[in-house]
């Protein structure tokens, strides 16, 4: 492998604007994205510390194969200690920074500091000649897309974008961190978009980091015959199955509105009765009028779930248009049509925000009587001033949670402080433990199962298995719609380094990850106590059969505790 000994590190000093570039240690060969910020995090950053102080460590860490030829592997991990939650985060995005850095042998980004100057922006500028930072003055308050457009001007057109909204900038909760994807027009859709990272780069005074690689090749294996053949076979096994993304996450809401988890207005119902005008099937029928279609967000992606949406004149909107926006900004405020949610979405991207959350504050403040559900417009409206700097802006662009102490509602659906993907743990009982127990807080992500008819004895033990593969997935730089499995991980990892790794220590590695950011939690000062569904959760019912949350403490406390290794361990799917 063009491997480990000549693998480095990247440490960025915002306090001084300097730049360091340290050896990649040999014994984290086989750690990478979550597990590498993980671990970073844990030895390195107070976990008591002021998520927007200089004290918080920022983490942008491609995946281990990230860079290479494997397919749909280039997956970057942002971590830091969350502002929403008070406790670690790491959010996974595509696009092409994750291959790129990879490319060039960063292991990982580390900035950690502030500028004396909070007004002050600055670039960190990455190159295989090393990393750099500048100040750029000309950038400040800029959208994602103007900016984007603007720096086109003067990088090259291989180069890469890391990069915040004005949201960021004015370190609101709910600001997501943009990665520029494989198009031409590099679109800032690629959004590292839960827990508030976005404030933490803000608050680091980072507006983005630019990565060229040049004409740099994919990263090398020590067993290349052999890597490129599985990455061959890999390839023809996925095409030649279900293929189940498809047409993109939009298509579940069919599914996931008879299950009764596509959650409407501020999650008092299940289900929408604007469902057929919300579904992803509306979009891919506009494909063949307006031009768009479904793409791939990263080079050598093979999975292509992105749908590309043009407006009615055939001009480009937004990518992608995916289920959790459909739900959180369309159904559960109670708004009816896709095309008003992909004009949300945009906003979301372009002012720097994560579409979930932001869509369970615009629902909660709907719910509290301040606007009414379905106004589109309003909403529209509001995202916007969330980019103004306005009392209502910042009260929505903080998160759920923020603007229920702002209008003193009662329903505020979040866990450890962060907003509930669309997936309802009411009908979902085992994802319901995850977003207890994982150390993200409410995160669809961190280990999602579908299965409303799953016995009460396997809900503990199907949270933690699908946690523990999804976090070795995120640290392995696979997108979990490939769904990867850890004997998948184990063979790509050995042909990689040259050495055998075996499905067992891909597990090890998955589980030494989450006990890695339980005990970052556990020294943020998390403790049971924070392991539980917010009041509405557990009194609101929904469905015919009237769900609510009534999983005892001691069956969620289960997932803590590691289940022996089974064969079907190793054959479970990442999914998110």
């Amino acid at each position: 492998m063009s491997g480990s000994n000549g693998d480095r590190l990247i440490r960025v000093d915002m306090t001084n604007q300097t730049v360091s570039i340290d050896p990649y240690p040999e014994d984290w060969k086989l750690f990478g994205g979550r597990s590498l910020s993980a671990r970073i995090l844990l030895e390195e950053c107070d976990p008591s510390c002021d998520p927007l102080g200089p004290d918080n460590v920022l983490v942008m860490a491609p995946g281990v194969v990230s860079g290479t030829a494997a397919p749909t592997s280039g997956r970057i991990s942002i971590g830091g200690k969350s502002p929403l939650t008070g406790g670690i985060k790491e959010a996974n995005a595509g696009g092409n920074p994750g291959q790129d850095l990879m490319k060039l042998g960063y292991r990982a980004v580390i900035v950690r500091g502030q500028p004396a100057d909070p007004e002050k922006r600055y670039a960190l500028d990455v190159t295989a000649e090393g990393a750099s930072v500048k100040e750029v003055p000309d950038c400040k308050g800029m959208w994602n897309y103007a900016l984007i457009d603007h720096l086109a001007k003067s990088y090259t057109p291989t180069a890469s974008f890391i990069s915040i909204g004005p949201a960021g900038e004015q370190r609101l909760t709910g600001a997501s961190v943009a990665c520029t994807d494989q198009e031409q027009d590099r679109h800032p859709a690629r959004h590292a978009a839960r827990g508030g990272l976005g404030a933490v780069m803000g608050a680091k005074g980072l507006k983005y980091v630019s990565v060229d690689a040049g004409k740099t090749g994919v990263r090398q294996a020590a067993n290349r015959k052999e890597f490129t053949a599985r990455c061959k076979t890999y390839t023809k096994d996925y095409l030649a199955g279900p293929q189940m993304f498809k047409t993109g996450t939009s298509s579940v809401v069919p599914v996931a509105n008879m299950l009764n988890t596509f959650p409407h207005k501020n999650r008092t119902e299940g289900q929408s009765p604007d469902a057929a005008t919300l579904d992803g099937a509306r979009i891919v029928e506009s494909f063949e009028e307006r031009g768009g279609g479904m793409h791939n967000c990263m080079t050598g992606c093979i999975v292509k779930c992105s749908n590309v949406v043009h407006d009615r004149d055939g001009n480009y909107k937004t990518s992608a248009l995916e289920f959790e926006t459909l739900t959180l900004l369309g159904s559960n405020c109670g708004i009816a049509s896709w095309e008003d949610v992909a004009d949300l979405d945009r906003l979301c991207d372009d002012v720097g925000l994560d579409t979930v959350e932001t869509g369970a504050a615009i629902a909660i403040y709907m719910d509290a009587g301040e606007m009414e559900f379905g106004d589109a417009e309003g909403a529209k409206r509001i995202l916007k001033e969330i980019a103004e700097g306005t009392e209502l802006g910042q009260a929505i662009g903080n998160g759920a949670v923020a603007i229920g102490k702002k209008t003193g509602h009662h329903r505020v659906p979040v866990v450890k402080g962060q907003a509930l993907p669309a997936w309802d743990p009411r009908p979902l009982k085992a994802t319901g433990i995850t977003y207890c127990t994982s150390p993200m807080g409410a995160d669809h992500t961190a280990g999602l199962i579908v299965n409303p008819g799953l016995p009460a004895e396997e809900w503990a033990k199907a949270s933690q298995q699908v946690q523990l593969v999804n976090a070795a997935a995120d640290s392995s730089g696979f997108c979990q719609f490939l769904q990867p499995t850890l004997n998948d991980i184990a063979g790509f990892y050995s042909e990689l380094t040259g050495e055998a790794v075996a499905p067992e220590d891909v597990a090890d590695l998955g589980w030494q990850c989450l006990q890695d950011e339980w005990e970052f939690n556990r020294r943020a000062g998390f403790t049971a106590a924070d392991d539980t569904m917010p009041a509405c959760i557990e009194q609101d019912p929904i469905g015919p059969q009237n769900l609510v949350w009534d999983v005892p403490a001691d069956v969620v406390a289960k997932a803590y505790e590691r289940f022996p290794n089974e064969a079907a361990l190793f054959e479970t799917k990442a999914s998110g």
